[in-house]
């Protein structure tokens, strides 16, 4: 089942962050103001079994990471994340929100205080900084990369 994200809402202008890759670099959404599209995919834990195959659905789709700059953000230290990385061969960005923990998934409207660990959200954010699509699955629940395909044709009907 899925649902409309509690966070920002289509049209309203993407929370800025800035945070730390799977590489340690430092990644700031805002960089990609007036460049590139980008789609935020929350995740809630490296190397479980429906995040795992998720993003490597989404790693086999290369027609999808050419439309858009995909970072994956989950509550997993950097450092689980560079291992994840290499262990599945993933070629887009995982950040990690982990300190303070959460905090970018908070601001999303996406964090599960329970658990610990971010709800399954994607946010579509436009080359201007605003929201354009998003959508939360239950946290065993997959996401469908046809959606993600949809929301970005809608942005650049001639990738569609």
């Amino acid at each position: 089942m899925t649902f409309p994200a509690a966070g920002p809402a289509a049209g309203s202008r993407a929370p800025d962050f800035e945070t730390r890759n799977q590489y340690g670099e430092p990644v700031r959404l805002s960089d990609y103001a007036g460049r590139r599209d980008v789609v935020l995919v929350f995740y809630p834990y490296a190397f479980s079994q429906v995040c795992t195959s998720e993003l490597a659905a989404l790693r086999d789709r290369p027609d999808l990471l050419a439309a858009a700059e995909f970072l994956a953000v989950s509550c997993d230290p950097m450092f689980t994340l560079r291992a994840y990385s290499d262990a599945q061969q993933l070629p887009f960005g995982l950040l990690t929100d982990f300190w303070p923990h959460g905090a970018i998934a908070t601001s999303y409207g996406v964090f599960d205080a329970e658990r610990g660990c971010a709800l399954r959200g994607t946010f579509v954010i436009d080359r201007t900084g605003l929201v354009r699509w998003s959508v939360v699955n239950q946290i065993p629940e997959a996401r469908s990369l046809d959606d993600y395909a949809a929301a970005l044709a809608k942005l650049r009907p001639e990738l569609g």
